[in-house]
């Protein structure tokens, strides 16, 4: 269905504007051209003679109707260690795609379309004239449609041409490259917009939240020199509350610089995620962003992420979007926006705060419902290279792309560090970049350089310890590991220096049909055998990862302990996997939900056992590490049980209390049964009214003849 959207809760707030800051300007239009488009395939230089396909947007081609044969070209196991090759698609070269609307009314002065994000570059052709060309694939294309949009009701026809593979990108562009991807399906898979206003136009605004003093300053460019005044005002999102209000001159200027003072003032957090929207009035165009009062830093001293101003511990996981754009499982779900917000909320209920958008962006719609429901989110631009780089892709190309990036996403509260490659060691390019972009972000947010070196103080050393994964190969693995560990994790960026991000390891994946990833086969043959069942293994995975989870927390080295991974991909030849059993329905595996959920916990805890010899009657001290992520303190108790299947064997509880920010210990003292066997200790945090959160180490006790 074709139709015009224009919003009468905006026209509302136009009128609202005009009747507190002087008359309105024409109310600004935004028209989705998201819906059900005509596609063909075909060459990059010939546009198809019929269109007989149709395909939502956004979406990828292979929802197509009627399905083309194998869109995206599929990378061999051969090929998937070459990041400088981009293979082609041998049955095309393009997609095109096709749709017409109506603009009612006469038009005013200024029609730009934004194309959200596009695989794998994007021309554009408005009633028969090419508008421009936008080739990078992660980032907005922007194009001026006015000279050749019509109005008063009449046809347009809108023209969209995408590259079929990344054979046909540049080769100083990112490509996304991903060393566990099959599939690489082109589309667009992002929204399209025409946005129409009077003059001056607001190109772009950036907000720069400051919570000490209650206001928030706005960097407003336009798209032309303005002599008026410009308006500005500030209200809550949920309330429709006006809380500030300013006026400036603009003086003669296309960028204008204010600040608004916020009345009772509410900051953002995961825990509070409260949303402002800031309306700038230039007298012929208003525009609206959200954002939140919101700060985040770090201490390198500490080691810890700051939020509004006081130490905060990054609690999560990681999203691979890409990854899951080539999932059996994944229909229409990115888009929904129902389920992302489900997707969110489940989240959340493993006590996650943080996420990385790992190799890639989701649609926006995703940094909308993260900022909604509360979830930081540190931001990875696709590169993933590892020791090699491609040719051509330089710290100048980089830069353009990663200003597009920034000016997107930065009014975001959710969006709290930049991170500007996966696991690469040639990092001249991206530590480049980002000396030539820091500057552009006025909050200042640190930088994740993957494995490169730290470009400044402050700035995150992004940490991948999977000790599992290390292990001789035919060699169990043992928790033991964890006896020499002292807590800072001595892998991932060059040189490192606090803060430390931890924002993968385990390695321990198994796929949601419990049959097993390429990467953990060896693993579960060495540790539990070819003839363990599906529940051992996942009840092995679900409690080694909640005792990894337990180590890295506890020592309180890191800023940050984000497991791998929240959602990805499941395949029989993939190399890792996620944790859900039914993806559509957000069902997690069971084992991974009860286990690692309290490994998670804001007052959490680490039994001290880590695969330690124990002798029938030994005498031992066994230390309990309790913390506390909260600002108030925690008081309850501590129980430590030993059970022998369902029956326990010995039970004692001491008084805790765990400082705000901080950590305490009990010691146990304890004698070990006179019955050889296997057994698991329990420790238990056990709060008035609340559930007790528990850490589980398994023990195999045995004779003294066997010792």
């Amino acid at each position: 269905m074709i139709r015009s959207v224009t919003s009468l809760a905006w026209i509302a707030t136009i009128v609202l504007l005009g009747a507190r800051v002087g008359q309105a300007a024409e109310p600004r239009r935004v028209i989705s051209l998201d819906g059900i488009w005509q596609v063909a395939e075909g060459a990059m230089n010939q546009q198809p003679a019929n269109f007989d396909h149709t395909v939502p947007v956004p979406g990828l081609l292979d929802m197509a109707d009627p399905k083309f044969d194998s869109p995206g070209v599929t990378v061999a196991e051969a090929e998937r260690r070459k990041p400088w090759t981009r293979p082609a698609d041998p049955k095309r070269e393009a997609f095109w795609y096709r749709r017409t609307f109506k603009v009612n009314g006469a038009l005013p002065e200024v029609a730009r379309l934004k194309i959200n994000k596009a695989c794998y570059g994007t021309q554009v052709t408005l009633n028969g004239h090419v508008l421009g060309e936008h080739m990078p694939n992660f980032t907005p294309g922007w194009f001026n449609a006015r000279p050749y949009l019509k109005g008063d009701g009449a046809a347009n026809e809108l023209i969209v041409r995408v590259g079929a593979s990344t054979a046909q990108q540049p080769p100083y562009l990112a490509d996304g490259w991903d060393s566990e991807k099959s599939r690489y399906i082109p589309g667009i898979y992002d929204s399209v917009e025409l946005i129409l206003s009077g003059a001056p136009h607001v190109v772009n605004v950036q907000t720069v939240p400051d919570v000490e003093h209650a206001k928030v300053r706005a960097v407003v460019e336009l798209d032309r020199d303005a002599a008026g005044p410009i308006k500005a005002f500030v209200r809550e999102a949920k309330s429709g509350r006006t809380v500030g209000e300013t006026t400036v001159a603009a003086g003669g200027s296309s960028k204008v610089d204010l600040t608004v003072a916020i009345e009772q003032a509410h900051p953002w957090s995961p825990e509070d995620p409260f949303l402002y929207e800031l309306f700038i009035d230039t007298g012929g165009d208003v525009c609206k962003t959200r954002f939140g009062l919101r700060t985040f830093t770090t201490d390198p001293e500490s080691g810890r992420a700051v939020l509004n101003g006081r130490p905060y511990f990054m609690r999560g996981s990681n999203v691979c979007i890409l990854r899951f754009f080539e999932d059996d499982t994944r229909e229409n779900l990115p888009w929904d926006p129902e389920w992302v917000r489900a997707l969110f909320r489940r989240f959340k209920q493993m006590h996650w705060n943080s996420l990385r958008f790992c190799i890639g962006f989701p649609p926006e719609l995703w940094y909308r419902i993260a900022d909604e429901e509360g979830m930081l989110i540190q931001d990875e631009f696709p590169i993933w290279y590892g020791g090699r780089w491609p040719k051509g892709v330089d710290a100048d190309h980089l830069a353009i792309e990663y200003t597009e990036w920034m000016r997107d996403h930065w009014n975001h509260p959710c969006v709290v560090i930049w991170d500007a490659q996966n696991e690469s060691h040639r990092d001249g390019a991206t530590a480049g970049a980002i000396a030539k972009v820091r500057s552009l972000d006025l909050s200042n947010r640190p930088w994740d350089n993957g494995y490169g070196a730290q470009q400044q103080p402050g700035d995150f050393a992004e940490m991948h310890p999977y000790r599992s994964g290390r292990r001789p190969r035919g060699k169990p693995f043992s928790l033991s590991i964890f006896l020499k560990e002292t807590g800072v994790p001595n892998n991932g960026a060059r040189h490192a220096k606090p803060p430390y991000i931890i924002n993968e390891y385990g390695w321990l994946w198994v796929n949601r049909d419990g049959s097993l990833p390429t990467l953990t086969r060896d693993f579960y043959h060495v540790t539990l055998g070819d003839d363990a069942t599906i529940d051992q293994r996942r009840l092995c995975y679900a409690r080694m990862l909640a005792a990894m989870t337990e180590f890295w927390r506890t020592r309180r080295k890191c800023a940050g302990v984000l497991e791998f991974c929240g959602l990805g991909y499941s395949r029989p030849d993939g190399q890792t996997s996620d944790h859900w059993i039914d993806v559509k329905n957000l069902i997690f595996e069971p084992h991974f939900a009860e286990y690692v959920s309290d490994a998670f916990a804001p007052v959490g805890l680490s039994l001290e056992f880590w695969d330690e010899p124990l002798t029938v009657g030994e005498k031992r001290s066994i230390k309990v590490i309790a913390i506390n992520d909260l600002y108030d303190d925690w008081t309850g108790a501590v129980r430590l049980r030993l059970w022998q299947g369902d029956k326990v064997v010995f039970e004692a509880t001491k008084p805790l209390t765990i400082p705000a920010i901080g950590t305490a210990e009990q010691v146990f003292e304890i004698t070990a049964p006179p019955t050889p066997g296997d057994y698991t200790w329990e420790a238990a945090l056990i709060g008035e009214g609340q559930a007790p959160v528990r850490s589980l180490r398994d023990a195999k006790i045995t004779a003294l003849s066997d010792s």
